[in-house]
C-alpha cells in the first residue's frame, strides 16, 4: 500500500536524508527518498548527521539534496515531515497530499524532530535518536509480513 515513501524536512541535508537511509535499511521492499521544502539543492548529507549514519552501520553514500516538487509529492503514497510547519507548508503549497502527509514521529504522540543545522552536536545526536526511534515506528507499521 505505500511504497513510495518521500521523507521531507527544509534543507534535505540532515534530517530527512537520516530518516531516508534509516527507512531504506529497515524497509528494502519500499521505495524511500527525501526532498526539502528550501533544499540546499546538490549538496551531501551535513557531515555531524553522515558520521551519526555511519556509527549506527547506515549507509548514506550519493545523496544529493534536491527541491519538493509537484511530481514527487503526486507519485509518492507516504510523506513524512519532521515538524507541523512542514505539515502545514505541504498542505498549503499542495493540498492534494493532505491526506498521506504525516509527522515521522506520528506514532510518539505527533513528535516533532528539531533541525540540528548549524547547531551543537548534542543536538544533532537528539534530532539523529529521535528519527531512529520514530523510523523504528513506521517499520513496524510498514514492514510487509513475510
Amino acid at each position: 500500500m505505500f511504497n513510495n515513501i518521500l521523507v521531507v524536512c527544509v534543507g534535505n541535508i540532515c534530517r530527512s536524508p537520516a530518516a531516508q537511509n534509516i527507512l531504506r535499511q529497515q524497509l528494502p521492499e519500499k521505495h524511500i527518498h527525501s526532498a526539502g521544502l528550501g533544499a540546499l539543492v546538490g549538496h551531501d548529507i551535513e557531515e555531524n548527521m553522515a558520521a551519526l549514519l555511519e556509527q549506527d552501520g547506515y549507509e548514506h553514500n550519493g545523496h544529493q539534496a534536491r527541491q519538493i516538487n509537484e511530481q514527487l509529492v503526486a507519485s509518492a503514497d507516504l510523506i513524512l515531515v519532521m515538524e507541523q510547519r512542514h505539515l502545514s507548508s505541504i498542505r498549503s503549497k499542495f493540498p492534494t497530499a493532505s491526506g498521506k502527509t504525516m509527522l515521522l514521529g506520528k506514532w510518539n504522540g505527533d513528535e516533532e524532530v528539531p533541525d540540528p543545522y548549524r547547531r551543537s552536536q548534542e543536538i544533532f545526536e537528539i534530532s539523529y535518536g529521535l528519527i531512529a526511534k520514530h523510523c523504528q515506528q513506521w517499520q513496524d507499521k510498514l514492514a510487509t509480513p513475510k
